[in-house]
């Protein structure tokens, strides 16, 4: 009697313990990790300012790094002297052609006069009061002081002309050196280091003082709101997945404990993979996975590296 009780009590054990581990047999397994930006420096130079320190929250498009620009800054003062100086190099003939008017303004003025005259002129030879020379005379004078005019206007269009071509080409440099200058000062506003994402800082990797390169990394940060659970799953578990999908993520709570999160498959890859020796799928003997991301917000909680565990149902 005793050995059929003791045989029921382990049939019982047995029973129950199956049942638990494959209430936990989960459908994959993975780690934690996050999209990490390595922000650095677009130009060189000392660093003047790098007011940040790991485990810190930085907000986006916020400037925690300043990088001296003082060799930039001079580079486009310089420009923008080149620029001022063209100017002086320029033609400036307006007290000529004012100087020409004022004379063609008094050869009308002569002009007038003798035209007048040269109508009365032409009165008198009609009465026969005056001689034909006279009047030859007076005409003589109205078509020096016309040609007179007609030189000065021409002296004028010459004046403009040659003034013209001249400051085009002076000012033709004007264009590129305002581009240069343009160009010099969006590297001088590169100086002050826009931080790309809201995020919390992983690493820090230059301090203060230090000298600094264009590429060279200043800083690590993420965002980690929300961490991304690299997992794998066999061909065989494949059908089961789709974009957009709800999990269930588990992560470690204790000794025996587990900590439950909702996920959302993101990403699924298109190719196979030899299993990393680092995960267990569902299936141990399977040679080829399927990567797949499994968004999953955090709650502070979880950890860049840290393992979990994902049921599908």
């Amino acid at each position: 009697m005793k050995i059929i009780t003791y045989l029921f009590t382990a049939l019982f054990v047995l029973s129950h313990s199956s049942c638990d581990n494959s209430s936990m047999k989960n459908d994959a397994a993975g780690v934690f990790e996050a999209d990490e930006v390595i922000v650095s420096s677009e130009i060189a130079g000392r660093i003047l300012i790098l007011d940040l320190k790991e485990g810190d929250r930085l907000t986006k498009d916020s400037s925690y790094v300043s990088i001296d620009a003082t060799g930039l800054q001079l580079q486009k003062d310089q420009v923008q002297a080149s620029i001022r100086a063209l100017q002086e190099k320029t033609v400036d003939v307006d007290p000529q052609i004012r100087l020409l008017k004022e004379q063609i303004s008094v050869q009308e003025v002569q002009l007038n006069g003798l035209m007048r005259e040269q109508r009365r002129m032409e009165n008198l030879v009609k009465d026969n009061a005056a001689t034909g020379k006279q009047l030859d005379d007076i005409n003589t004078q109205v078509d020096i002081i016309r040609k007179q005019i007609e030189v000065t206007r021409k002296q004028i269009a010459v004046q403009l002309s040659s003034s013209g071509t001249q400051n085009r080409s002076v000012l033709s440099e004007k264009d590129p050196l305002m581009k240069k200058a343009a160009q010099l000062q969006d590297q001088v506003d590169r100086g002050r280091v826009s931080n790309p994402v809201n995020g919390t800082v992983l690493a820090r990797y230059a301090m203060t003082g230090e000298v600094t390169a264009p590429g060279k990394a200043l800083y690590k940060i993420a965002d980690l709101s929300t961490l991304i659970l690299r997992a794998y799953i066999s061909g065989t578990q494949l059908p089961q997945v789709k974009l957009g999908q709800s999990v269930k993520v588990l992560t470690d709570d204790g000794a025996k404990n587990w900590k439950t999160y909702p996920g959302r498959i993101s990403w699924v890859s298109d190719k196979a993979e030899f299993t990393p020796k680092t995960i267990q799928t569902k299936e141990e003997r399977a040679n080829l996975v399927y990567a797949m991301k499994i968004e999953v917000p955090n709650d502070g909680y979880l950890k860049i590296g840290m393992y979990a565990e994902v049921q599908f149902k």
